[in-house]
């Protein structure tokens, strides 16, 4: 006797093909595992058990790399929560949205959907998920080049993870960091932090999927080369790739050959780099990774200035110079004019010299990249850095030697070192 049309599902068996669905996709049957969980979302009678099974289908999209696929299960999961009535499952798929959007590119929705999660009044379960919400924020204003507010947000997601013991989302965080002070050239807490990461997939990661792994040591590998350790990042940037493919992860392969090309770059082995920038920029197309092309550009660019090639140079330069206009990140412009600078400045147009040097310091300013106590630029070089409370950062040394009371920039009291 049949308890229900063989085109519906009920409330169990979608929970049982959910879990199946799992099982193959941590056997990296990734395809299989979309089958099933398809054939639950179009015949499950369950809003709740259709809601898990979306959530489902965005994680893997998003680590396959398919952007727009994962919007679209991310738009559908919200109009099933407004279904369900639970201010719970709203605001998970406002983060799915917002998470949706980082990975577009697309900052200023992410972070007004971040803002929408965080006005929520949900309960406890949704208040555990403030953490997340503040890490995906403070993404996108990396994304968009306004660091303070960027390390504000770490800083909300760390004490998240700290408070509600959170090892996974604290994994997440140090690496964000990474990149975070990667970008503003302070090498050893990029280390430093993505180092942490690895520590906590090696003392608390048993059951976690691999991805935290690799992820952790992308970034050490990032940070390595940074450094001039390229042995040290090679390893790491192998290590990472290797699990990337076994997990069909296209946007860390993406970031592993955009590592790999540099390290190359950085050993001046131009002819390996180039055809690793091509991979690398192949797939961050294909997945709509346009922070990923800019560096990818920036990187063939500079091939082509140690080549002499600086024409061939300013045609990738032209190139990333729109799509960073396009997303509003200021320090890929930075670096883009910084590079312009010396190509200008080699082939003796002063005019057009002069022309970046006045943007490139209107790029410092609008950002802030400066010490409010020396008055230096950070970024410029490799500089011990800390934050204090208010995430307003300074150099370690001018912090060590300065008497103030009160920071520079917005005079609040405290002089102690910040979280991060």
């Amino acid at each position: 006797m049949r308890l229900f049309d063989a085109k519906e599902m009920g409330q169990d068996q979608t929970k049982q093909q959910i879990e199946k669905g799992l099982q193959l996709y941590q056997s990296n049957q990734t395809e299989k595992a979309l089958q099933v969980w398809m054939r639950v979302l179009e015949k499950t009678t369950d809003p709740a058990g259709r809601f898990r099974v979306l959530g489902c289908l965005i994680t893997a999209h998003s680590e396959m790399g398919r952007y727009k696929d994962m919007l679209k299960f991310a738009v559908v999961q919200i109009d099933t929560a407004r279904e369900l009535e639970d201010p719970d499952y709203l605001m998970e798929s406002y983060l799915n949205l917002a998470r949706s959007n980082e990975k577009l590119c697309e900052f200023q929705k992410t972070i007004s959907y971040c803002k929408t999660c965080l006005n929520m009044q949900g309960t406890t379960v949704s208040l555990q998920l403030n953490g997340q919400v503040s890490l995906s924020m403070g993404n996108a204003f990396l994304g968009l080049s306004i660091f303070q507010k960027a390390l504000e947000c770490f800083e909300k997601a760390l004490r998240y993870a700290h408070n509600n013991d959170d090892k996974m989302l604290e994994c997440r965080v140090c690496c964000s960091l990474g990149s975070f002070y990667t970008l503003i050239k302070d090498y050893e807490k990029a280390l430093f932090f993505p180092c942490k990461a690895a520590e906590l997939v090696n003392d608390y990661g048993k059951g976690w999927s691999l991805k935290y792994r690799a992820m952790s040591q992308y970034h050490m590998a990032v940070a390595y080369r940074k450094l001039g350790h390229l042995a040290d990042a090679m390893e790491c940037c192998e290590e990472s790739m290797k699990i990337a493919l076994q997990h069909g992860d296209r946007p860390l392969q993406a970031l592993c050959l955009l590592c790999f090309a540099d390290i190359h770059r950085s050993r001046a082995d131009i002819q390996t780099a180039f055809p690793r920038y091509d991979s690398s920029m192949s797939i961050m197309t294909e997945i709509g990774n346009r922070l990923g092309q800019i560096q990818v550009l920036l990187g063939v660019a500079k091939c082509w200035v140690i080549q002499k090639e600086l024409d061939k140079a300013l045609e990738g330069i032209e190139k990333a110079q729109e799509l960073a206009e396009g997303l509003g990140n200021k320090l890929g412009l930075l670096k883009l004019h910084c590079l312009c600078e010396g190509i200008y400045r080699t082939k003796g147009q002063q005019r057009e010299l002069r022309d970046h040097v006045v943007k490139f310091h209107e790029c410092v300013e609008e950002m802030e990249l400066y010490c409010g106590m020396c008055g230096e630029s950070i970024g410029e070089k490799n500089n011990q850095l800390q934050a204090l409370p208010c995430s307003h950062f300074f150099h370690l040394k001018c912090l060590q030697t300065n008497g103030t009371r009160g920071c520079p920039n917005c005079r609040r009291s405290s002089m102690k070192p910040g979280f991060v």
